[in-house]
């Protein structure tokens, strides 16, 4: 199970996350590094946590600004692996990432313009695009008018449906909060009916024990941010994921 370690890119700047409040995220202040900067806190997770694949949460591009591609292209030009997440509406939206060859495309649930959208990323570019099923306090977050269910379950069966191979479970209310990520019950389910899916899970992973248990669930990756800054994640922890 991979440890994909996130950052939070608003202004430029690495930001802490807190249960979704986008207007209330400020710089993060971590143990791992002084700096706020997009590299200085990538280059601590690998110096501290040999960590070297990224999800970046562009949230600027969220929004509807322009995507950070200087920032992209200057991560990658050091070795990161990125998985991407800025806004993604349709394949057109998507060219300007494929182009910068990041390695994967996140496609989330929040601004994705439905499940026909998705179906021609997969078939454009295949295991390259990760789905994000968005989710807050447990609801769809986003524009779900296109899509059939919006039971989370239903949702993600759809997306597979429409070529998905990889998928990340997020419920932004527990992003940042160290209480759990809420999501693991439907990781289990989806990971049982689809062993050959790439399941991953994220927001709110408290310390290595929960690492622990939900690799037990079978699934492939867990995005954490604010416990790896904290220090309630650590190297250590990563390491004993592997024995």
């Amino acid at each position: 199970m991979r440890v994909l370690p996130v950052i939070d890119l608003k202004g430029g700047l690495v930001v802490r996350a807190v249960a979704g409040r986008r207007q209330e995220y400020r710089p993060v202040v971590s143990r791992l590094t002084p700096s706020s900067r997009p590299i200085d806190v990538a280059q601590a997770f690998r110096e501290h946590l040999g960590l070297d694949h990224l999800y970046v949460a562009d949230l600027d591009a969220i929004a509807g600004a322009a995507l950070s591609l200087g920032l992209y292209a200057d991560l990658q030009s050091l070795g990161f692996l990125l998985w991407i997440d800025a806004g993604l509406r349709d394949e057109e939206s998507s060219r300007p990432l494929v182009e910068a060859g990041v390695h994967r495309i996140v496609a989330g649930l929040e601004t994705l313009a439905g499940p026909a959208a998705l179906a021609s990323l997969c078939r454009r570019f295949g295991g390259r695009v990760v789905f994000s099923l968005d989710l807050k306090d447990g609801r769809p977050l986003g524009d779900t008018a296109e899509w059939k269910d919006l039971d989370p379950q239903s949702l993600a069966e759809e997306a597979l449906a429409q070529g998905v191979q990889s998928l990340i479970l997020l419920d932004l209310a527990r992003v940042g909060l160290g209480a759990g990520t809420g999501t693991e019950d439907l990781a289990r389910r989806l990971v049982e009916k689809h062993p050959e899916v790439e399941v991953a899970i994220g927001g709110g992973v408290r310390d290595g024990q929960d690492l622990s248990r939900i690799k037990r669930l079978g699934v492939s990756c867990v995005l954490v941010a604010a416990a790896l800054h904290d220090g309630r994640i650590t190297r250590n922890d990563l390491e004993a994921l592997g024995s």
